[in-house]
């Protein structure tokens, strides 16, 4: 039967392994989760790996620069690379291995290489945010209008987690007595499920975003590491096309997230959130308080001139009706003056528009018979101008059946038929002896 040990005597033949095994000095690429100056001056790090996809964690682990290492890596590195020692960044370090019985597996930090500044999760970062800016929607959520009244609220948020609690805990007791309709939309907001979910839950806000004023999406507590399960391009396009506002609370202070970078609003907690929604709603108290206030002073004033000049109306009753009975005294003489008057003045009128049109008359008659005898006289000279006497008088002469028929034709006359001869000064008698056709006169030869 093998021997048992004790949890402090495994740890020490594990200490004792890496010992004699690994005791070099090793170059570590690995991307900085965590990264935290203590107030003793040392500072602790998470290392990580991710899979092939960059989405799920393979490897963790601790790491310490000691505080006088610290004190001589930091400047160098944040010189050589315009960047602080920070979660986010790849870097590539010089380790030792070190175990300890009580505090576990570490990494003991001894030099830094400065030419690895930008880590994967910080690459993956910009390159979300450069495609939502190809993609135009970078800012879309963040160009939305604030309802002047944040009062129904949509949570995305664990319902198990405190952060939820907090938010909810501030809002119900505000300082202000402000009422807030809160309901939760329960999502994932740690490990692989939080894209799904928490795009579940924003779709199922979407369906019903009349009944919303905002979005408030949170989490509390947690690591750093966990929040590179937010930096998705389907979450961030998500936010940044939601057609309400999105207010983000899901970090810490030191941390940001491509959420941050398309919401609307952003804070660091889910309590800076809640104090967020809650300092609006006291922003619009104010403004309301104002307009009462002055809406209260211009009332009073408004009654204050209403009632002075209520006042000087009633002090200039007596003296106004005095006015007005004298006043329609003037008119009603001015009207029987004119009605007196007016009689004469119509009769005086009406003869002298009888008189003009009797001129008129006059001047008409006398134009028309000038006019008619004009036309008289012309006709008398037409009718003058076309009696035949005239024409035989020039030669002409006419030619007449014995029964006093005109001849136009040699048919209206036959051989041997006795015809009167008309001229200017009398009549002779001929016989037709032979009679004969001409050639027709053709009109234009």
């Amino acid at each position: 039967m093998q021997d048992t040990l004790t949890l402090y005597e495994l740890n020490n033949l594990v200490h004792s392994v890496l010992e004699d095994t690994m005791d070099g000095e090793y170059w570590l690429l690995a991307e900085l989760s965590e990264a935290r100056l203590a107030t003793n001056g040392h500072f602790y790090v998470e290392f990580v790996q991710k899979d092939a996809a960059g989405r799920n964690f393979v490897a963790r682990a601790r790491g310490t620069i000691w505080s006088r290492t610290y004190q001589l890596l930091a400047p160098l590195f944040e010189r050589a690379t315009g960047e602080r020692l920070r979660a986010g960044l790849t870097v590539r370090v010089q380790v030792t291995v070190s175990f300890h019985e009580l505090y576990g597996y570490s990494l003991n930090i001894l030099d830094i290489d400065p030419s690895y500044t930008l880590g994967a999760m910080a690459r993956r970062r910009r390159e979300i945010l450069q495609q939502l800016e190809a993609d135009g929607i970078l800012h879309d959520n963040q160009q939305l209008p604030l309802p002047p009244l944040l009062k129904r609220i949509a949570v995305v948020s664990s319902a198990t987690a405190a952060g939820y609690g907090d938010f909810c805990n501030q809002l119900a007791h505000n300082d202000y007595g402000l009422a807030f309709e809160v309901r939760l939309f329960p999502a994932v907001m740690q490990g692989v499920n939080v894209e799904a979910s928490v795009l579940a839950a924003l779709s199922a806000i979407l369906d019903e975003a009349d009944a919303w004023d905002c979005v408030v999406l949170i989490r509390g507590g947690g690591s750093s590491s966990d929040l590179s399960d937010f930096d998705t391009y389907a979450l961030a396009a998500a936010v940044a096309q939601m057609p309400l506002p999105v207010i983000v609370g899901i970090g810490h202070e030191r941390d940001q997230t491509v959420l941050d970078s398309v919401a609307h609003t952003t804070v660091k907690t889910p309590t800076a959130a809640a104090a967020f929604l809650i300092d609006h709603g006291a922003q619009q108290l104010a403004r309301l308080d104002a307009l009462r206030q002055r809406l209260s002073r211009s009332t009073l004033l408004r009654m204050q001139r209403s009632h002075t000049r209520l006042q000087q109306l009633t002090a200039s009753l007596p003296r106004a009706f005095v006015l007005l009975c004298e006043r329609g005294g003037r008119r009603l003489d001015n009207l029987s003056a004119r009605l007196t008057a007016a009689p004469r003045h119509r009769l005086l009128a009406e003869r002298h528009a009888l008189e003009q049109s009797a001129s008129h008359i006059a001047i008409a008659l006398t134009r028309q018979t000038e006019r008619t005898r004009f036309r008289l006289e012309l006709l008398a000279q037409k009718l003058q101008a076309l009696n035949p006497q005239h024409q035989l008088a020039r030669g002409y002469s006419l030619l007449l059946t014995s029964d006093g028929r005109l001849v136009r034709s040699v048919e209206d006359v036959s051989v041997d038929q006795t015809v009167i001869v008309r001229l200017c000064d009398g009549e002779v008698r001929a016989c037709i002896e032979d009679k004969s056709l001409c050639a027709p006169v053709v009109s234009g030869q």
